[in-house]
């Protein structure tokens, strides 16, 4: 891999880094606010909304400059929702303004591998990207963690950093620095010298020419599927970070700090099952992973009555590796029809757009379930029986679509790493 690879790895690293580790910093200062227990789902769905109300304008945005620029700004957004939250803005419009540097973050980084890297390296980038990201969740969920607790806050307030007075204030200067730390990657990004297209002045354009994309992807038989899977998955992921704190709480007596250690677990699992699954499932067998969408949600329900730390560890190891290993190989299928119908940049912004949607609908159900007064137990119960029957319901309709056309005859026989 050529130097530049390295650069667009690392800014993507510790943006993603400092992402994950403000999640858990603004928890906390939710409940130090004594806000309703409810607030803190709706944290993601307002970190969500930009990549829904904006996916027919990022994926323009992101080809209409260079992408390193377009990272570099998106970061500085970044920057901004850190500092509103460092003076005292809500968490909630503060993280949504991270959201927004996101949304425009995403098409960017997938982007510029489509124009730096010849075409046979752009499945092994896809995964260390992907790879990397999920380092990222795991390392940052539990500096978060760390940060809250009383000892590390201390220590921070040791260090006399400038304009802190709380330990709240002195972690998200840390992670302030964590988002500087990637624009400087951002700034030394090459520039691909590809030739870019101007923005469009007119938004009904954009709105239709995504409307068209997104309509193609849904109708493509193998597209469907692969964009149905992976939309569930990343609802339903958003959604268990959520419920994993409640149920440690509940169910194990942890506190906030330890419950996202147990988070940190479920993406150890999927780190695990993303490399098995890469060495072991090739694009054709990639649809023979449905199944363990269902036993996924069936591992969730399991959830319910254990009370000791390692085997809550053990079954969140399990439902990750589970979760890891089905999704990569319907992600590169879904690339794979992507790229073939539409472009890589389009359909990015197809798959942000139905990703982050059903990461809206299910963490704001979620929210309405808590309002609702339902106990974690019952929560978990329903959230195992949606997804192990929603995955039920997809693997049916590929059966459908195979009686039809046998699609997956013609895929090309590679491993998807």
């Amino acid at each position: 891999m050529p130097l530049g690879f390295y650069i667009i790895m690392a800014a993507q690293f510790f943006s993603a880094l400092a992402d994950n580790a403000l999640l858990i910093v603004a928890i906390a200062l939710l409940r130090d606010m004594a806000a309703p227990s409810e607030y803190e789902p709706l944290l993601k769905l307002f970190f969500t909304l930009s990549y829904v109300g904006l996916a027919a304008f990022v994926g323009a945005f992101a080809d209409s400059m260079p992408k390193w620029r377009v990272m570099l700004i998106s970061n500085t957004i970044k920057i901004g929702g850190c500092l509103m939250l460092f003076l005292g803005t809500h968490p909630l419009f503060a993280y949504a303004v991270i959201g927004l540097g996101a949304a425009a973050y995403s098409p960017a980084k997938y982007g510029i591998l489509t124009e730096y890297l010849p075409h046979r390296l752009l499945v092994l980038a896809n995964g260390w990207i992907e790879g990397l990201t999920v380092a990222a969740i795991i390392i940052g969920t539990m500096m978060g963690g760390a940060m809250i607790r009383n000892d590390v806050g201390d220590a921070l307030m040791a260090l006399e950093l400038p304009l802190a007075d709380t330990a709240f204030e002195a972690a998200v200067l840390v992670i302030g620095t964590l988002y500087l730390i990637a624009a400087a990657f951002n700034a030394y990004i090459p520039d691909t010298g590809v030739d870019h297209k101007p923005l469009k002045s007119n938004p009904l354009y954009l709105i239709h020419d995504f409307n068209h994309c997104l309509r193609l992807l849904w109708r493509d038989k193998l597209g469907q599927i692969s964009l149905a899977v992976t939309t569930l998955f990343w609802g339903a992921g958003a959604t268990l970070q959520f419920i994993v704190i409640k149920w440690a709480e509940h169910s194990l007596g942890m506190n906030l700090s330890q419950a996202s250690m147990l988070q940190g677990v479920v993406a150890l699992g999927v780190a695990a099952g993303s490399v098995l699954a890469a060495r072991y499932i090739s694009l054709r067998r990639a649809v023979r992973v449905i199944p363990l969408g269902i036993a996924m949600g069936v591992g969730v329900i399991a959830m319910v009555g254990i009370t000791e730390a390692w085997m809550a560890m053990a079954l969140m190891v399990l439902v990750g590796g589970l979760a890891g290993f089905f999704v990569v190989p319907m992600n590169a299928l879904l690339q794979h029809r992507g790229h073939i119908l539409m472009g890589a940049g389009h359909s990015i912004a197809v798959q942000n757009f139905n990703e982050n949607l059903s990461i809206l609908v299910m963490t704001g159900t979620y929210a309405l379930l808590l309002m609702a007064g339902l106990s974690i137990d019952i929560v978990i119960g329903l959230f195992g029986l949606f997804v192990a029957g929603t995955m039920l319901a997809i693997k049916r309709r590929h059966e459908a679509n195979q009686r039809e056309f046998d699609d997956v005859a013609l895929l090309d026989e590679h491993s998807t790493h």
